[in-house]
């Protein structure tokens, strides 16, 4: 089922991006949202279906405004978590990880998407097929080295979701691990790699798009493992 109204964050650029602009061509009305009110508004001003809203997700007032803006535009059918903070780069050690830094990948990670979630939860339980996409990654079930902080992060996410499918049993949460892409979230990670041989954000689309039209129950997917069905 196409949603009418979703919320993606992150939406400037990559993944984010790529979802939207694939969410827009199938006639979901999308309110994007990032941190860099002129790259969003650059990206998204040849789609007529996205609405760009800018602003970070760490911002109580601009977490309203979004749910504000759905609820003036009829409701929400999708609230896709795509925001991340990937930490300080280079990777460091946990041995030397600054917990400053690491409190910010925890608020951009974790505590933002669930205080999203909570103003969010109103509108979704008034779809007729609503649904959470939260962001995840292997390093949230993998022990990378250098990657303690950004692992952490996406592990507490994950379990976020995994206990909201459990509480909402009417919105369909799914988790989400849409593999390695050629973003610049990855290349930050791994600076002066050539990370050419990554996929493109929207080769993942689809994966997510499958989950959003057959609605398994909630839980953690990977993408690789969400192939469309070819018919």
């Amino acid at each position: 089922m196409t949603p009418d109204l979703a919320i993606v964050t992150g939406a400037g650029q990559g993944f984010g991006l790529a979802l939207a602009t694939a969410l827009a061509a199938r006639g979901t009305t999308v309110l994007a949202t990032g941190r860099d009110a002129d790259r969003l508004r650059a990206a998204t001003a040849d789609l007529p279906a996205v609405v760009a809203v800018p602003g970070d997700v760490t911002d109580p007032a601009h977490r309203a405004e979004l749910v504000a803006t759905a609820r003036r535009l009829g409701g929400l059918d999708l609230l896709v978590h795509n925001a991340g903070e990937l930490g300080p780069a280079p990777l460091p050690a946990l041995a030397a990880y600054p917990v400053d830094a690491l409190r910010a990948v925890l608020e951009s990670t974790v505590l933002a998407p669930l205080a999203l979630t909570q103003l969010a939860l109103p509108l979704l339980r008034e779809s007729a097929a609503p649904a959470i996409i939260t962001l995840s990654s292997d390093a949230a079930v993998e022990a990378y080295e250098g990657w303690g902080g950004y692992g952490a992060a996406k592990a507490a996410l994950d379990h976020l979701a995994a206990v909201l499918g459990v509480e909402e049993p009417l919105i369909r949460v799914h988790a989400v691990d849409p593999g390695d892409m050629r973003t610049a979230m990855h290349q930050r990670a791994h600076p002066g790699e050539d990370i050419s041989d990554r996929p493109e954000p929207h080769t993942a689309v689809p994966a997510f798009l499958r989950l959003i039209d057959e609605r398994p129950p909630s839980g953690r997917h990977r993408a690789a493992e969400l192939a469309p069905v070819v018919s």
